[in-house]
């Protein structure tokens, strides 16, 4: 059996994680129906904080991290997937309690693998990843409850990031003023090529406390949590929605039931980990389709090997990296 090259996470031992380069065969992967030989990944928040150590992220280890992966079907029992064929698996456990997006070769249950959509190559399927499939499901709950352009600008935070940076481009793209927050003086001009109307420092958007705030906005995106989601909720709209998808700044929501019960806002949990099938595929299409981000090359401002993932993760945690990467994980890889 020939061996590929992958990533793997360790118990070090002391509640710590460490993470190596080495050489694997597909029997040390873990049960799966599909067996696929992977081209490419990209990083998410959460990827770093498993490779870093930074988060306990990894449900089983040892294990390949890596949330996010394109490649092409070597082996299927499942008679849905057929060798040869191109798929993408996002989210569904993998890269946490299952093998991830890290390796040469991936090994999974068929219901996680998703046949890849007309209008996406396997490299633009990574390009969105988990953190487009995220920002677009964000969109699709939001609409299903009635947010519409005309209830006003959305406030997307954290716009600098992967999630961020294609909610801006969906909004925009379906006729929403977009007011994009970030902490990055020198990413307004992105932004708005982006499609951002608006381009907001943090204390722009920052409330004095009160349970009920000037309502500013139609709608959000919060990918930060902790006071930056509290400060959302205080000053969006009546019956607007805030999609809650990120804690970088917190896990601790300090606020009232009065934007809920006196505006009818309407705080949106966005789980992109075990979405049903039947909605993963719907995003997908749409991704794929009329909410294909028109700028979609330039959300990916970088792309490494297998090797230079550690280092790059090390950054992301550090809050200095802009835009997304794309791990290309064979010389001859795909599109």
């Amino acid at each position: 059996m020939s061996s590929f090259r992958a990533l793997r996470v360790h118990d070090a031992g002391d509640k710590k994680t460490r993470c190596e380069a080495e050489d694997l065969t597909t029997d040390q992967l873990n049960e799966g129906d599909v067996v696929i030989d992977v081209h490419w990944s990209s990083v998410n928040y959460k990827d770093a904080l498993a490779v870093s150590g930074k988060g306990r992220i990894m449900r089983r280890l040892p294990c390949v991290p890596g949330i996010d992966l394109s490649g092409v079907v070597a082996e299927s029992d499942d008679p849905t997937l057929r060798p040869g064929q191109k798929v993408l698996v996002t989210g569904c456990n993998i890269g946490e309690a299952l093998d991830g997006g890290y390796a040469q070769r991936a090994r999974l249950p068929a219901e996680a693998v998703i046949p890849l959509p007309d209008g996406l190559d396997l490299r633009e399927a990574m390009m969105l990843g988990t953190a487009g499939f995220t920002a677009a499901l964000a969109v699709v709950r939001m609409q299903d409850n009635r947010q519409a352009p005309d209830l006003g600008p959305v406030l997307v935070n954290g716009a600098t990031g992967g999630v961020g940076s294609v909610a801006i481009q969906i909004l925009s793209g379906l006729g929403y003023e977009v007011a994009a927050v970030t902490g990055k003086a020198d990413a307004a001009e992105r932004l708005r090529a982006l499609g951002a109307t608006e381009v907001l420092g943090p204390e722009a958007v920052r409330t004095g406390g009160k349970p009920l705030e000037s309502a500013r906005w139609g709608g959000a995106v919060d990918n930060l949590g902790g006071d930056a989601l509290a400060d959302m909720t205080r000053s969006v709209r009546p019956f607007g929605n805030i999609a809650s998808i990120g804690l970088a700044a917190g896990v601790e929501l300090k606020t009232t039931v009065m934007p809920f019960i006196l505006r009818g806002v309407s705080l949106l949990g966005i789980h992109s980990v075990e979405t049903p099938r039947p909605l993963r595929e719907q995003v997908w299409q749409h991704l794929a389709g009329e909410w294909k981000p028109r700028a979609l090359g330039d959300i990916v401002t970088r792309t490494i090997g297998l090797d230079e993932v550690p280092a790059y993760c090390d950054e992301l945690v550090a809050g200095t990296i802009t835009g997304r990467a794309l791990v290309k994980l064979r010389d001859d890889a795909a599109l």
